[in-house]
């Protein structure tokens, strides 16, 4: 089972090529074979935007890391080991990820001490990735209905995170299905903090499906914001196809179509 989902992961790869995507985000690529991974990158002839620090303890309740007291060495061998991955892939971002509140614990009484260990590690990450060129994310997801312990839950505080970092390498994720969700307030959020993005993903609020699928989101208006606002970077599709991956790719070539 194992060796089928790795060669399943190699295979994506190449699949997301011949749908004529020039670049690949991958959250976990750890029990994949590191070399298997380097051939099928440079064989499918894309680039490697995105890749997440290791999740932790799954099965013992971790998604990520960065926030998590106690937890500080096991934050900074996962951060060796992505940044092993990261290396050889040739990949310029690492999404740092924050993590849950502890079991048994309440938000509202761990929050200072989580932020600490957020922004010191943080702070370290950013000194030694900027030592290799790349630039470390942090990403709010939504604890309404996605993740209710994750500890990074809005734009708003993972802004002022990244005030306290202080770091010009360490940049916002703006996953839009979590903004809408926790925030709303699309346009003014992106105005805002535009200067902080490095690395945008999008799905249809709230059945995260395709862009164009029912739902409450105007990617059309959100992507031409973005391009008036110009930025820069990538846009990950993040998001679970109604049918086929291939045959939930016609949103790219209608908004392409009619927006030339």
């Amino acid at each position: 089972m194992r060796n089928e989902y790795r060669r399943r992961r190699l295979s994506r790869i190449s699949a997301a090529a011949a749908a004529g995507f020039q670049a690949v985000e991958a959250a976990w690529l750890y029990e994949s074979d590191l070399e298997q991974l380097r051939r099928a990158r440079e064989a499918a002839g894309v680039e490697l935007v995105l890749i997440n620090t290791p999740p932790g303890d799954i099965k013992g309740g971790d998604l990520g890391l960065g926030a998590v007291p106690g937890r500080e060495a096991e934050f900074r061998q996962g951060l060796d080991l992505a940044l092993k991955y990261a290396r050889a892939l040739e990949c310029k971002r690492i999404h740092l990820m924050a993590g849950r509140v502890p079991m048994g614990s309440q938000r509202k009484a761990v929050a200072k001490e989580m932020e600490a260990v957020f922004v010191q590690n943080l702070k370290y990450a950013a000194d030694i990735l900027s030592k290799e060129g790349i630039t470390g994310l942090i990403e709010p997801i939504n604890t309404r209905i996605t993740d209710p312990r994750y500890f990074l839950d809005s734009p708003h505080q993972a802004a002022e995170i990244l005030e306290k970092v202080g770091k010009p390498n360490i940049k916002l994720q703006m996953d839009v299905f979590h903004w809408q969700i926790m925030d709303g307030n699309l346009t003014q959020n992106i105005q805002q903090y535009l200067p902080l993005i490095g690395h945008v993903q999008v799905a249809q609020v709230p059945g995260r499906n395709e862009p164009d699928s029912a739902g409450e989101l105007d990617y059309r208006y959100l992507f031409n914001t973005l391009e008036r606002l110009q930025y820069q970077g990538y846009i990950g599709c993040e998001y679970k196809p109604l049918g086929s991956t291939q045959e939930g790719l016609g949103w790219i070539r209608d908004y392409c179509t009619h927006s030339e």
